[in-house]
This record gives structure tokens, sequence and C-alpha cells, in this order.
């Protein structure tokens, strides 16, 4: 009787997933992405990704229903705050055609097709055109990672692109007004680069991301109170925050000129007991070696040390859980710090991947010219996550600090 019970239980199991509507999604199974481009070829999507990676943490993976490469700038749980996102890429960035995608991506092919979902009218796009077409050149040289294609760095053929016209200023509304952003040095007044995320007080989320140093048009938090934070967090210098009503935006620096806001931003340099996190510092997976895009935050580092010889710092290294496993390192004669070229293979601890990581950028320091007795490093492995190893935004916890001790 039990053996016929279970096989019941099995037979509906099946009913119910066969009879399940297209594109129908469980919600909590499968996250949401910020998707800028979708590729017929490999090849293409590797190169985007790598063009696009100069000014986000771009992936790319395929989706297993419509045989395209993804190309992606955010994975969410929240599906607002990927519309959010997309709407800020379309409205602020040379990526017009963002749209959000819910659903697997991967090798995750199943009944459950996923939804590509314009994010103005936030219905389902039934079509989705690829824009590469046949490639003829020869094929660049790829590295194989863990079933994860990864194009070398100097191997990235990097194509002009047309330059992007200034976005034009609008009329500001209820729903969207144009800032300025002024990001600079407080010794030394000079232009700083960098971005300002815009945050919901009420809900705490972040509504977007926006560049600095231009006019930009930021959509209203749509909240009862309109409390808006604006968080500027270059690497380097301290993190600075304003807190603004974005219906009425005052403040003693705040200027409205020209139908725009004008919020300055200035920076200081890290002092002593400051804990800076390498947000935009990425390594390989399983491996103590940056990826490509890790060099402008790197250099930084490098920047900060060279400018003030007084500098001590720690370098903490953290990893996403404490499992052992594998561990790709630079040999010990290669010069490379940022490719999967001349490595060798491992085992061992997520405290030595850590530590491993940790020192791949103190020798990196080293080689360009930085004492070896001003840095210190400490490996913590998993044992200090920003949010559970399970979570939708577990990547996070793969992360390095730099910690100041004199300055």
């Amino acid at each position: 009787m039990k053996r016929c019970y279970f096989f019941c239980l099995v037979g509906l199991l099946i009913l119910q997933s066969a009879f399940k509507a297209p594109g129908q999604l469980p919600d909590p199974q499968y996250p949401n992405y910020v998707v800028i481009g979708a590729f017929q070829f490999k090849k293409n999507a590797v190169k985007f990704t790598n063009r696009a990676s100069s000014e986000f943490n771009a992936t790319y993976e395929i989706n297993p229903n419509r045989n395209l490469y993804y190309v992606y700038i955010l994975k969410t749980g929240n599906r607002q705050e990927a519309i959010a996102e997309a709407l800020r890429l379309q409205a602020n960035s040379k990526y017009a055609d963002t749209w959000v995608y819910s659903g697997p991506l991967g090798s995750d092919k199943g009944i459950v097709r996923g939804s590509d979902i314009n994010p103005v009218t936030e219905q389902t796009v039934t079509t989705v055109t690829p824009t590469d077409s046949p490639v003829t050149e020869p094929e660049a040289t790829l590295v194989e990672e863990n079933d994860t294609e990864v194009m070398q760095p100097d191997e990235v053929v990097i194509e002009e692109e047309t330059a992007v016209e200034p976005i034009p200023v609008a009329a500001n509304t209820e729903k969207q007004k144009n800032f300025f952003f002024r990001i600079y040095r407080a010794d030394n007044n000079s232009t700083q680069e960098g971005n300002i995320d815009v945050i919901d007080v009420e809900r705490l989320r972040k509504l977007g991301t926006y560049e600095g140093n231009k006019t930009v048009q930021v959509t209203s938090p749509g909240t009862a109170s309109g409390n808006v934070t604006f968080l500027c967090e270059v690497f380097g210098y301290r993190k600075v925050q304003k807190n603004i009503n974005f219906s009425n935006p005052e403040g003693e620096d705040v200027v409205f000129q020209d139908d725009t806001y004008q919020v300055p931003f200035e920076l200081v340099r890290l002092q002593k007991g400051d804990i800076a996190v390498m947000y935009n510092v990425y390594f390989f997976k399983d491996a103590a070696i940056m990826r490509p895009e890790s060099r402008w935050e790197v250099n930084n580092l490098l920047e900060m040390l060279n400018e003030n010889p007084k500098y001590k710092i720690k370098i903490h290294g953290h990893t996403n859980g404490n499992a052992s496993g594998k561990i790709i390192s630079k040999s010990e004669k290669s010069g490379n710090f940022f490719s999967l070229t001349d490595t060798k293979d491992g085992f061992g601890s997520a405290k030595r991947l850590s530590e491993e990581r940790a020192n791949i950028i103190r020798d990196y320091l080293i080689a360009n010219g930085v004492d070896a007795s001003r840095m210190e490093v400490k490996a913590w492995g998993g044992k200090r996550p920003i949010v559970d190893k399970m979570h939708t935004q577990a990547q996070n916890n793969v992360r390095v600090e730099i910690e100041i001790l004199e300055n």
C-alpha cells in the first residue's frame, strides 16, 4: 500500500509540473537579471562582457530555452529593483535596450521558460532578437575555467565605439528630476571619477546607480515621504552620504541651476582605523588571480600608497563559506596578476584561498614599487560573511578589504 501511495504521489507531481503554464515562474526559485545584450555566438558574448566590465560587474550565461547568451549586470531576488535599474540604464547609459529576465540561466533547462520583461510596460516580451551575426574573424583564445569560458585579457579586441550623446536636460517632474553629482577631492579640488547610489530610505533598497560629474535623470522613490540617501563610495576615500527629500531637494550645499540640482561630494582620503571594501576587485573561480576588470581599483590603491608614503595597510581576504577545495595560483615566475596563464593547481581551505587572494594584491603592489613592510595580510576564510552563503547576493561575501593602520 505504501508503494502505491508513493507512485501516486510522484504521478501527481509530474502532472502538476506538466500542466504548468509556459513562462510561469515560482518566484522564490529564480532570480531577476538586468540584461544588456543577447548573443547567438559565445565569442560575441565574451567580447561584449569584457567591454561592459569596464563599467559594471558584467557576466554572461546561456538562456537554455532561447539558446542565446545573455549578458547581465545585476542579479537580484527583487524584481522591482531589477526593473528600476533597467530603467536607469535605458535613460542614462548607452544600453538603451536593457530589459529584465526572470528565470533560469545556465544549464538549468526545463519546462519553466522564464520571462523577458520590458521595464517600461512591465509586460512580457515574446521575442528576443540577438544583436550579433556570424563571426568571420579567427577565434580568440579561450581558457576553460570550471565550465565557464573566460577570454584572456591580452586577446580581447576592444572595438571603437561611436560617441554617446549626453542626455538632454528634461523638465523636472514629480517622477524624475535632473541632478549633477559633483565628485571632487577636498585637498586640491580636482574632479574624481565615481558613482552615486540612490537609496530609498523607507524601503531600504537601492533605486539605482548614477555616474558622477554629468547631468543624470534620477527617478522618484515613489514613497509618501520622498526621502532618499545619496551615497558616494570611491575607493581610497571616505564614504560620503547625503540625505535629501526628492520632492523638494534642498540643503545648504544644494544648488538649483539650469533646471538641474547640483549636489557636491567632497572626498577625503582614508585615515587610520578606516576599512574600505574593494568592491571592484574580482577573482576567477577557485583562483587567487584577479580578473582583468580589477586593474582600475587595484591601481587606485597603488596610487593612494604612492601619494602618501606614511600609509601602512592591512589586506583582509574573505570567501563565501568555509569549504575546502581547488585553489588555482599564479606560478612564482609569472608576472601576470590578471590572467589564467602560467598557473599552478593546488588544494586547500577557504582560509588559505582568502590568504592567497590577499597576497596576490600585496604581490602586485610590491611588483609596482611599494615596500613590503608597509603591508600586512589577514585571512578570514568565510568567518565574516556579509550575507548568508546561500543568499542570491552571496558573491558579495567574496571580497578584499583594506584597513588603514597608519597614515
